[in-house]
This record gives C-alpha cells, sequence and structure tokens, in this order.
C-alpha cells in the first residue's frame, strides 16, 4: 500500500514537472513570437518616419506617424492573431491610453529605469484568463526629443494639435520610458 502511493505520487509530481517544463516552452516560443512582431513593426514604422523627416521635417513626420502607425498596428494585428497596439502613460492619442494591467507594467518600467535600468531592457510577459500578454518599452532616443521633448517648436506643437488634439505625449528626456508595445494574444486549447 505504502509503496503504490510513493509510485502515485512520483507520478504525480513527474507529471507537473512535465506540465511546468511544457508552460514555459510555450511561454518561451510565445515571448519569442511577440518580440518579432514588435521588431516588424519598428522596422516598418521607423524607415517612413526618417524618409519623411528628410523629406518634410517634424511636421511631416507627424503626419506619417498620426496615419502609418495605427495603420501598421491594424495589419500586424490581423496577419499574426495578435491584438498589437502602442500605450502610454502620457498617451498621444486615445488608442494609445494603457488598460489596468498595462499601466501597471508602464509605471513599473518607468521605476526601473530611474534606478539605472536601460528602457530598451523592459519587458513584462503575462498569462492569464487564456491570454498571453507581453510589452516592451519604447525609450527616448534623441530624434524623439523633436516632438515629445520639452522644447518643441511652435509648427511642430501646431502639427500635433492638429493630428493628436489630446497629446499628453510631451516633456520627455532623453532615455525614459516613453511608452511600450503591447501585444495580446487569446489562446486556444
Amino acid at each position: 500500500m505504502k509503496i503504490s502511493k510513493v509510485i502515485t505520487a512520483g507520478l504525480v509530481l513527474g507529471s507537473l514537472s512535465f506540465a511546468t517544463a511544457s508552460f514555459a516552452a510555450g511561454e518561451t516560443a510565445l515571448k519569442q513570437e511577440g518580440i518579432q512582431i514588435i521588431k516588424q513593426f519598428g522596422g516598418t514604422l521607423k524607415p517612413q518616419l526618417i524618409k519623411a523627416m528628410k523629406e518634410g521635417g517634424p511636421v511631416h513626420a507627424i503626419e506619417v506617424c498620426a496615419n502609418k502607425a495605427p495603420a501598421i498596428a491594424k495589419q500586424l494585428s490581423q496577419e499574426t492573431g495578435w491584438n498589437v497596439k502602442r500605450v502610454s502613460l502620457k498617451a498621444r492619442s486615445t488608442s494609445a491610453k494603457p488598460d489596468i494591467w498595462e499601466e501597471k507594467v508602464l509605471k513599473d518600467f518607468d521605476a526601473q529605469q530611474a534606478a539605472g535600468k536601460p528602457a530598451g531592457k523592459l519587458m513584462a510577459t503575462s498569462m492569464k484568463d487564456g491570454k498571453f500578454r507581453l510589452m516592451k518599452a519604447q525609450g527616448v532616443q534623441g530624434v524623439c526629443l523633436t516632438c515629445h521633448g520639452t522644447n518643441i517648436k511652435p509648427e511642430v506643437r501646431a502639427a500635433l494639435l492638429k493630428h493628436y488634439p489630446n497629446d499628453q505625449a510631451t516633456g520627455y528626456k532623453l532615455g525614459q520610458v516613453r511608452g511600450a508595445f503591447s501585444l495580446t494574444k487569446v489562446l486556444t486549447d
């Protein structure tokens, strides 16, 4: 009788170890897939912004960003089955306002960055209620300060007001967390 309990306990523990390893492998695969989507988003948007800056300066880049970024997020969402968006505590548009989990993660990113961790290294994941969520911080780079910094030219402010009437995404300094890519994938059985 004791031997059968030991064997049963061993089988249960072995099954739990296998399930834990499978869960971790699945989470790692989802994380890698999400990171690739983020790279694709940035790799599509950034060249268009650089081109717009060269062609018409920051005023033109704001127009390109206002139109292209949501279109890229929508296209990637349709192509990948993930919900792809960008969020910020200081949102430029209503679509960039974080939900409760995203807000908590963004505040944690801010605290980690203030403590010395580079914004580009900040990432968070969650697997809950049948959803896998991933957020990767967007740090402020030098070029970002033109439209997101503290010393914004009047023509740039006017363009921001035109395309983002409720803009709050200014006042940043180099290296701060400006926001994050936020991806969600609904898991199916």
